[in-house]
This record gives structure tokens, C-alpha cells and sequence, in this order.
């Protein structure tokens, strides 16, 4: 094997955590989990991302997903914190919340164990819990679901109200363990939710495999964490990508060994719909035709061409600002235009006295089309030379401009 050769995969991590310490006085302490990377590079942890906050839990399951890359001959090095979140902005630093846990490990670890769980390591206390995270390689789906449920009849939890039901969708994962994919908001004091619809694809909700068992467990929202289970059922991915309207009855296996006992409820799908999202590749082995067009800002907020500082400084030993980011961008979208003929423009410069928000930067305002990204610089160095920076920042025109390009192409595509 070449030693450029690597293998990567994309992998997913579902967390949840058990007993974790209680730093709220009058509840439960509000847990999220921040997942870190150590860059060899750079010599230093990132963060690559963050579960959600869940209300008043020592033992919570979180349905955000974590997504990395895993470099099978690599060690890479990952760092799981637990904080228990007192702010409602939950992107602030994690550093002003209560520190409940964490753990450090190896990708390599989590991956080989498929399911992963260790002790958190508290600052002080010895027992600071557990966190367990269950990793698989990520399904490569373009199928997504948008679905919308609905319950009937469900049974009353409250005293005094109704039931505030949520449901919950975990994912049979192949060691036959459980994760939790997704929850639907709760809805307040009824026994015949209908919830909002929501949007997923096929690979988290089922791995991409229409045998997939998905459990669907309801249960009545309560403040203070404690959630009581109302019932639940399962089904699999085929059954929803078949899009029919089905029913389930959910039951509770507690009350299922009373006499009169027949459910909890049912859950219908009241609406489902089943479509592909494309990838940019997909676009383009479809025939779609991209044109690459320039725009120059030419306003007096550059700075003067012949000042060392200016973005549009001319330096005869090294491009400037605007050659790097031309080229930078051009040299990628070129290959994706297929006569390599891109028209050039420029906005915010004074010409013959008169400002223009919209001149081509080769001077031929009938044919503002350049060769190639050689064509394009070119433009642009006879254009510095030639106008003066003025302004105000007007992009408008040159957007209309290339707007009414693609109407042309739409109407007339050959």
C-alpha cells in the first residue's frame, strides 16, 4: 500500500450517561456532554461537537449525534466532558457550568468495543458515573423521511391534567443494543397529541436497512425529570419507507397482565413522505452546467491601489489580496465550467467621472468574457490601472446581471 493511501471511515456516536452527580439545589442537575479531538498539528484539543442539554437527569440518553473521522492507522485521541449547563445559551463557554465528569480514550477504543462504557473522572468525588457511547460507521443514505405522528386515546398520567406526551425513536443497533436517534417535542395536557413533523434520514434512523427494528416509546413529560412511561411500540424502517398510513397500538408491559387491559393509545402516521437529497455530485453526472462569474469590489474602503496596506496593492514580487482570492476560488469552480469563458465584473469604481456599479473588468461592456483564469487576472490588473475607487458598496446590479444570465440559460438551455 502507498504511504499516501489512508483509511477513513465516517463514524457516529450516540452518548448517554448514568448516576451522574446532582449540582442543583432544588432539581437535577441539566447535563450536556462536549466531545473533543486532540489535533496533532496543532498540538491542542478542538471541540467537534456537543449533545444536546437534557432537563433534570442523572441519567440521560442524548439524541444528537456526533460524527467523526476515523483514521484506522492513527491514534486519535478523544476527550468526552460532562457539564451540568445552568445557562440557556448553551454555546457559550461550558467552563461557567457545573463540571460533572469526563473521560479520555481513543477513537480506536470506542470503535473496537462498538459499545463503550467507563467511569467519568470526576475533580474530586469518586464516583462521578458512567458514560457509555456506542459507535457505528455512518450509513450512507440519500433517503429521508419527513414524518408526522399523531396519538389516540392515550392513558392519563397527570393528577391534575391530562398526559404532555413526547415520543422517543431508538434504533436497534447490530449488537442488538439500542440508540437513541431522535424525540419529538411535548405536547401539553392532551390524550390526543398530534406532533409537529420532522425531518430525518434513512441511515439514522435505520442504519440504511429496511429490516432495521425501531422502537417507538411514548412517554407524559414531567418537570422535574421523572417521565412517566405511557407505552411503546416497534416497527422498522421498511414499514415507514413503504409510506403507508399506519397505526400502532402502544403498550405497557407493566399493565399487561391486568384483566381489562387492552392498550395505551394508538400512534398513527398522519403524514409521511419519502424523498432523496441529492449531492452535488449527483448534479453534475446529471448534466447541470455551472457558470462561474466574477464580481470585484472596487469601493474607496480598499484602500489606494499604490498603498503597501491596500487589498488592491499591485506588488510586482507577490499577488495581492484579490489575486489570491480569485485564484483560490477559480482554479476550483473552473473545472466545473465547461467553455472556461467567465465573465468579469466589477462594482464601486468612478470611470470617465461617472461611478459604475456594474463595468466589465475587460473594458467591453457587449462581451465581458475572459479565457480561463489567466484571462480573468489579466481583466483585472488592466481594470486597477484604469479606474478609481470610489463607492458606496452596491452589489445589486452585478447579481441582477448574473441572475438574468441564468434566466437566459434556463429559457434557452442549448
Amino acid at each position: 500500500m502507498a504511504g499516501s493511501e489512508t483509511f477513513v471511515s465516517k463514524v457516529e456516536l450516540h452518548l448517554s450517561c448514568k448516576g451522574l452527580r446532582n449540582k442543583d439545589t432544588f432539581s437535577k442537575s441539566d447535563p450536556i456532554v462536549s466531545v473533543w479531538v486532540y489535533d496533532k498539528l496543532r498540538k491542542c484539543w478542538s471541540e467537534v461537537g456537543r449533545t444536546e442539554c437534557v432537563k433534570n437527569n442523572l441519567n440521560p440518553q442524548f439524541s444528537k449525534t456526533i460524527y467523526l473521522d476515523y483514521h484506522f492507522e492513527e491514534v486519535q485521541k478523544i476527550y468526552f466532558s460532562v457539564y451540568d449547563v445552568d445557562n440557556e445559551n448553551q454555546t457559550l463557554q461550558l467552563e461557567n457550568d457545573d463540571f460533572l465528569g469526563a473521560l479520555e480514550t481513543t477513537l480506536g477504543q470506542v470503535v473496537g468495543s462498538g459499545t463503550y462504557s467507563k467511569p467519568l473522572q470526576g475533580k474530586k468525588a469518586k464516583d462521578a458515573g458512567t458514560i457509555t457511547i456506542h459507535a457505528e460507521e455512518v450509513t450512507q443514505s440519500r433517503q429521508y423521511l419527513t414524518i408526522q405522528f399523531a396519538g389516540s386515546h392515550l392513558d392519563k398520567k397527570d393528577l391534575f391534567g391530562k398526559s404532555d406526551p413526547y415520543l422517543e425513536f431508538h434504533r436497534a443497533n447490530k449488537d442488538g443494543s439500542y440508540s437513541l436517534v431522535h424525540k419529538t417535542e411535548f405536547v401539553k395536557n392532551t390524550l390526543n397529541p398530534v406532533w409537529k413533523p420532522f425531518t430525518i434520514s434513512a441511515g439514522s434512523l435505520g442504519r440504511g436497512e429496511d429490516s432495521c427494528v425501531i422502537k417507538v416509546i411514548c412517554y407524559d413529560w414531567d418537570n422535574d425529570g421523572s417521565h412517566d412511561l405511557i407505552g411503546e411500540f416497534t416497527t422498522t424502517l421498511g414499514d415507514l419507507l413503504s409510506q403507508k398510513l399506519m397505526t400502532w397500538e402502544l403498550i405497557n408491559a407493566q399493565k399487561v397482565s391486568k384483566k381489562k387491559y387492552k392498550n395505551s393509545g394508538t400512534i398513527t402516521i398522519s403524514s409521511i413522505k419519502v424523498f432523496q437529497k441529492y449531492t452535488f455530485l449527483d448534479y453534475i453526472f446529471g448534466g447541470c452546467q455551472i457558470n462561474f462569474t466574477v464580481a470585484v469590489d472596487f469601493t474607496g474602503s480598499n484602500g489606494n491601489p499604490k498603498s503597501p496596506s491596500s487589498l488592491h496593492y499591485i506588488n510586482p514580487y507577490q499577488p495581492n489580496q484579490y489575486t489570491r482570492a480569485l485564484t483560490a476560488v477559480g482554479e476550483v469552480c473552473q473545472d466545473y465550467d465547461t467553455d472556461k469563458l467567465f465573465p468579469a465584473l466589477g462594482f464601486g469604481a468612478k470611470i470617465g467621472g461617472k461611478v459604475s456599479h456594474e463595468f466589465a473588468l475587460n473594458g467591453n461592456p457587449s462581451n465581458p468574457y475572459c479565457a480561463g483564469m489567466q484571462g480573468v487576472l489579466a481583466a483585472y490588473h488592466q481594470a486597477i490601472a484604469a479606474v478609481e475607487l470610489y463607492g458606496p458598496t452596491n452589489v445589486a446590479p452585478v447579481i441582477n446581471h448574473v441572475a438574468n444570465f441564468a434566466k437566459q440559460a434556463a429559457q434557452n438551455p442549448s
